[in-house]
């Protein structure tokens, strides 16, 4: 079951909005054995629409659309596909009715553009849309099947999942597309593919793929075209020999975040945790706060960016700055310590460095961040040269640091 994705909208084009409904149909399609072969996004222009549709109908005879079904001028999608199947456009009373109600049920009356939502192609099934006012369509003709999905995101979502993927599970083979995914921090995407060697030939006919960013790098599993079972059992084994290869730098797997197992195994030991922050400026204690109930084990933090609030409110030394600098290990030491005694904290973590672009000497390059964590008044301390600008820099130390104190209490 090949598929194509056509996302419309301009937006898209000009970067405004990040095309997330391709990426959610795709998951969704590869879940129950289809494949999607291409992803294409237009604009809001009917000579862009009309070709991605017959184009796409032409090389699969299945494509998936997201977006133009709204009640504006430049909401254009279903008219072009339907001169596209040669079914012209019909009114139908039950979809209208149906929007005046839900506009009532809001207090407003319907206004009079949303009555083009209820011209329906002939011989198209209405998906109904009960978390919005644009109904989804499906149409079939000798040219294939074009399914029609809002490009909200939270409408979308909710018809793949009830009205689409149900049906395209009737044209399944029985073989599935899975994935798994190994996450690892603190190594190189080289580094990580050097310490893997000829994996892929091992995996086989499983494919890796190496998903570098920011907080690390993913490795993700793919088995194609298997039997639920077999594909399962491969991923497994796959997964296995990946966590075994890559050691010490693996920290979790699927979409498992780094703050959620840091605070669950925190949890678990019954300990609390604050954190001290320089150049990082909250970064680390933002990452542990967005997790839902990081309160049963997070106590707070100091956000340390003028060397006066480390000497006031985390008890370092003016000597210790004045001897080794703020960007030090002595310091990053003496930060980890103070916020522990501060607020009575199990677990502390620290963090001071040359994020940039200026600052950095030939002694502390930018890029430089010394941390420090402490377990029951245990300071361990360590130091990185970060890569990339400022923001990087700030975001690979914040991961680095949260992993090293998972690693610890691990």
């Amino acid at each position: 079951m090949d598929i194509e994705i056509l996302t419309i909208g301009t937006e898209l084009l000009l970067g405004f909005t990040i095309d997330t409904n391709g990426a959610e149909i795709a998951q969704a399609v590869a879940a129950i054995g289809g494949q999607v072969v291409r992803r294409t996004s237009v604009g809001d222009e009917p000579e862009l629409i009309r070709s991605g549709v017959a184009e796409a109908l032409a090389r699969t005879g299945l494509v998936i659309t997201t977006g133009g079904l709204g009640p504006t001028r430049d909401d254009i999608t279903k008219d072009i596909v339907a001169e596209v199947f040669e079914a012209p456009l019909e009114f139908q009373g039950e979809i209208w009715q149906q929007l005046v109600q839900r506009f009532e049920r809001m207090g407003r009356k319907a206004p009079e553009s949303n009555r083009s939502q209820a011209f329906v192609p002939r011989g198209a099934t209405v998906l109904r849309n009960q978390w919005g006012t644009a109904p989804g369509l499906w149409l079939e003709g000798a040219r294939g099947t074009a399914i029609l999905l809002p490009g909200v995101p939270g409408e979308m979502r909710q018809l793949l999942k009830h009205e689409v993927i149900p049906r395209l599970m009737a044209r399944a083979t029985g073989t599935v597309v899975r994935s798994a995914t190994i996450r690892t921090t603190g190594i190189a995407e080289s580094a990580l593919a050097q310490r893997l060697g000829n994996i892929e030939a091992e995996l086989a006919p499983l494919s890796l793929a190496y998903l570098p960013s920011l907080p690390g790098v993913d490795l993700r599993l793919t088995a194609w075209s298997l039997a639920p079972d077999d594909a399962d059992r491969r991923l497994d084994a796959g997964s296995r020999r990946l966590r075994e290869l890559a050691g010490e730098f693996v920290y979790g797997k699927g979409d498992e975040d780094l703050a959620a197992l840091l605070l669950d195994r925190a949890r678990s030991r019954k300990q609390k945790l604050a954190v001290a922050e320089s150049c990082t400026g909250g970064l680390v204690g933002g990452r542990i706060t967005a997790i839902p109930g990081s309160s049963e084990v997070f106590l707070g933090g100091v956000i340390a960016y003028e060397d006066a609030v480390k000497l006031r409110d985390l008890a370092v030394s003016a000597d210790t700055i004045a001897a080794h600098g703020a960007v030090s290990e002595e310091v990053a030491r003496a930060m980890a310590a103070g916020v522990a005694r501060r607020f009575g904290a199990d677990l502390a973590i620290a963090v001071t460095g040359i994020a940039g672009p200026d600052g950095g000497t030939a002694a502390k390059p930018v890029g430089l961040v010394w941390m420090a964590t402490s377990v029951a008044g245990a300071v361990e301390s360590f130091s990185y040269v970060f890569p990339g600008a400022r923001e990087e820099v700030r975001a690979r130390a914040t991961q680095w640091a949260l992993f090293q104190l998972l690693k610890r209490i691990k």
